[in-house]
């Protein structure tokens, strides 16, 4: 919060009448015929006033400035006016009639700001958003809009700007409009970059009855857009999250098919055969994340235990040894090795088998020499 002072009323009055002229006159600006000496120092003067916190002394600078050249300091103009402009606002002095005005002018230095600053257009955006929000409480329909555009501008925009934007889509959801949907997107998208914020996923589950609601939203939305794979990776990571792996499959079928060097959909889709026992789609799905990311030691750790459900056990060795190489004498493989040993002893009956009893016993003995 600023620290307030009182503007004395013929002195705020006079900033209003000179922003007003600048307003007005601003078309006629002609940056090609500026007095660069004038312009260097009513920028000087803007920008001492500024600094000492005497806004109601430099706003009429300030509009000089951008009446002479609104491009010259634009990395630092607009700022430092939005910033005295917000203080005159609330300045607690000043009459309705007059917060008002400030308001429109608020409005159009951000119209100037984004035409000669469009670099930084999604900070504009989302301030003017908020002033629609919060002081002219503009219809809800032109906040979203303009809070969209913001973060079309700039995906890592504030989350507070997200969240504004969510609880309008909440307020403001029917039948007639997918604001829900959008709600959704919005509070799954900021859950997935800030995992360790509660807000979001507390956002999530208000928005649903359950999981499985969520997971029925997903896929509508995916549906309603089948070659987005943004929408589809969103659709499967919630199914795969509520533990709906044959939903997940689905999904995760599609992005490889049409990304299909992606390392991430193929885990999840090896995930997803294995706990759904699709042994044979899991080793052909961990074979490929072997040829895209041979250096990953856990796709040959999990095509040992594929493996070894397979009852194929010389496989599944093969690739726990490989796992442990690969990952630098990594014990875990090793110790899941031992299990194959008394997994093969346990098929033999007594009295038969006996060769591989005796090879179980060996291999057993060494089990404990790889530790």
């Amino acid at each position: 919060m600023k620290t307030l002072y009182k503007i004395p009323g013929i002195i705020f009055l006079l900033i209003i009448v000179i922003s007003s002229n600048v307003f007005a006159i601003n078309k006629s600006i002609n940056t090609e015929n500026s007095d660069s000496l004038k312009l260097l120092e009513t920028y000087s003067l803007f920008s001492e006033y500024h600094k000492n916190k005497d806004y109601a002394s430099a706003l009429p600078y300030g509009w000089e400035v951008l009446k002479i050249n609104p491009e010259k300091f634009r990395k630092w103009i607009y700022y430092k006016m939005e910033d005295a402009l917000w203080f005159v606002h609330d300045s607690t002095d000043v009459i309705p009639e007059l917060k008002q005005s400030i308001q429109d002018t608020m409005l159009y230095l951000y119209d100037l700001a984004e035409q000669y600053y469009p670099e930084d257009k999604a900070y504009f955006e989302s301030h003017r958003a908020f002033i629609l929000e919060g002081w002219i409480h503009a219809p809800a329909e032109q906040i979203i809009a303009e809070y969209e555009k913001a973060i079309k501008h700039d995906k890592d925009l504030s989350s507070y700007y997200y969240n504004r934007l969510g609880q309008l889509y909440i307020k403001n959801q029917s039948d007639d409009n997918d604001y829900k949907t959008k709600a959704l997107d919005l509070y799954t998208y900021l859950s997935e970059r800030e995992p360790d914020t509660q807000q979001w996923s507390t956002e999530l589950e208000g928005l649903v009855e359950n999981i499985e609601q969520l997971v029925a939203l997903k896929k509508k939305n995916w549906l309603n857009n089948k070659d987005d794979l943004s929408k589809a990776w969103k659709f499967s990571s919630m199914a795969m999250k509520a533990e709906d792996y044959e939903q997940a499959i689905e999904g995760l079928e599609f992005l490889v098919s049409k990304a299909p060097e992606t390392i991430n959909y193929w885990n999840q889709l090896q995930t997803a055969y294995q706990k759904t026992d699709q042994l044979n789609e899991a080793e052909n799905a961990l074979l490929k994340l072997i040829e895209l990311d041979p250096d990953s030691k856990e796709h040959y750790f999990n095509l040992g235990i594929v493996y070894s459900d397979k009852g194929k056990y010389s496989l599944s060795r093969r690739n726990y040894l490989k796992a442990s190489e690969v990952g630098g004498d990594w014990a875990l493989p090793i110790f899941y090795e031992g299990y194959l040993y008394e997994k093969a002893a346990a098929q033999c009956k007594d009295g038969l088998d006996f060769e591989k009893k005796i090879i179980y016993q060996i291999n057993h003995s060494k089990k404990f020499v790889h530790h």
